[in-house]
């Protein structure tokens, strides 16, 4: 038998230990007018059940292929949790996942999110879900649904972590591969806006070694250097499915971790490669005093950052002209970058970009 002194114990409850559920209840109520600002055919985003519910007939696909993919925004959250400012990140998510998608020929249909933190703060979680709204609009998707996890001792204290689920859909014989990519064809890029979510392990050690503020101005403009460092990532989900639905695109490369060298390589056939010159695009000057302050090399830079190409277009030249058209009235900065070529031997890198010493450090 055991005795217990009921004056020396305290009833306990789950807000007690960390979890706020009314603040979560509370929470969903403030991002429903977000999440219903996302609905397309298919999806009513009407929150709040157990799973989101999608209607793949009302979408007007014959012989559909279904899409999928998942990412995160990684430590560039680590920015946003400096500089004060998260209305971009969540737009940053839905664009991670769904540029993923369009690379493929896919249209994005829904998205799913996943906020999970040690203290739930209601005003910053609805920016980051105002955010992934946001750019569930420009993508094209609904938002059916999410997880918000209030984890006390799993996060410190004020910290964030997202990640994102998008799944899209392709008619089967619509779909990318590459596999028409011929030596001969035309590389176009598609500017980006700046870092987009690739690098900020990099750019923070940066940021620290030159003793900074993230929330000072710049030292490239004259911006908030983390503002600067935050803008969200191009969503280019319309005006790459408008040029793959006018036939003009053999295959697309998103430039995420891994940069240009690694990328542009995942969607070319065996034995291909791509000459890239590095003086007919604009780099963003953030990419310039990244270089220099971080005394990156060439190789560092183009393997790390998208150095001001989020996406690669690739296109038959007679159709060049066409594609970069269509793009351009997108709304999409289009150069032309470069040139399929079949690669001399085996141990020749498959991309190669011409200048970019001159034109990076001009």
């Amino acid at each position: 038998m055991f005795l217990v002194d009921e004056e020396a114990i305290k009833s306990q409850n789950y807000k007690d230990a960390g979890v706020d559920v009314d603040a979560a209840a509370n929470l969903v109520e403030a991002i429903r007018p977000h999440v219903r600002s996302t609905k397309r055919p298919g999806a009513n985003v009407d929150i709040g059940g157990f799973g989101g519910l999608f209607d793949m007939a009302a979408t007007g696909y014959s012989d559909p292929i279904l899409v999928a993919a998942t990412d995160g925004v990684g430590t560039k959250l680590k920015v946003a949790l400096s500089a004060g400012w998260h209305d971009g990140v969540g737009i940053d998510l839905v664009a991670m996942c769904v540029n993923d998608l369009v690379v493929q020929g896919a249209e994005p249909l829904f998205f799913l999110d996943y906020f999970a933190t040690g203290k739930l703060g209601p005003k910053r979680a609805e920016a980051v879900i105002a955010g992934i709204a946001s750019g569930c609009r420009d993508a094209g998707c609904a938002l059916i649904g999410g997880e918000t996890a209030e984890m006390p001792g799993m996060y410190a204290n004020g910290e964030y972590d997202l990640a994102g689920f998008a799944v899209g859909a392709v008619e089967r014989d619509a779909a990318l591969d590459g596999q028409k990519i011929q030596a001969g064809d035309v590389v176009l890029g598609l500017a980006s806006t700046g870092l987009h979510s690739n690098g900020f392990s990099l750019v923070r050690k940066i940021v620290d070694d030159q003793g900074l503020d993230y929330k000072a101005p710049a030292p490239f403009n004259s911006d908030q250097l983390g503002r600067t460092l935050l803008t969200p990532t191009k969503i280019y989900v319309r005006s790459c499915l408008a040029a793959h639905k006018a036939g003009l695109i053999k295959g697309l490369a998103h430039i995420t971790g891994g940069g240009l060298l690694d990328n542009i390589p995942r969607i070319l056939p065996t034995g291909l490669g791509v000459h890239l010159d590095a003086a007919t695009w604009y780099l963003p000057p953030v990419f310039r005093w990244l270089g220099e302050a971080g005394i990156l090399d060439v190789p560092e830079m183009a393997h790390t950052f998208n150095c001001g190409i989020g996406m690669a277009v690739i296109t038959a030249p007679e159709q060049a002209d066409a594609a970069l058209d269509i793009l351009s009235k997108a709304g999409e900065s289009v150069y032309r970058i470069g040139s399929v070529q079949s690669l001399a031997d085996p141990d020749t890198p498959p991309v190669i970009i011409d200048g970019a010493a001159a034109a990076w450090r001009g």
